[in-house]
């Protein structure tokens, strides 16, 4: 493989991997703000299930319930598209490294 091709290929990586770092920050605050949506969504629940008025249940659900339930799917769903934008990239960074060692192998093989 020429320098050339070799210079362009881990610049390429590196841009992709600049871009995998900012996946994972994302990912852990996503992650984060999901637990606390979990907490908050699963208290609501258990609250209302103990609850036996029903004008205070619908309250709750209006106040809490139904907007924390509503992020938390939201946050679940961002976790899922993050972990498939992770898997991508990091494709990209295998493939690379894949073609990079075969050149290498060829060149050792025929220096010998």
């Amino acid at each position: 493989m020429e320098d050339h091709v070799k210079k362009s290929l881990e610049e390429w990586k590196e841009e992709i991997c600049d871009l995998l770092i900012e996946i994972d920050k994302e990912y852990e605050e996503v992650k984060r703000e999901l637990q606390v949506y979990s907490y908050k969504f699963s208290i609501t629940k258990q609250v209302i299930q103990s609850t036996v008025n029903d004008e205070i249940i619908k309250s709750i659900r209006e106040l809490y319930h139904t907007p924390f339930e509503e992020r938390f799917v939201s946050l679940k769903e961002e976790i899922r598209d993050l972990d498939e934008k992770k898997k991508v990239f990091q494709m990209f960074v295998d493939k690379i490294d894949k073609v990079k060692e075969r050149n290498n192998e060829q060149q050792y093989s025929s220096v010998t």
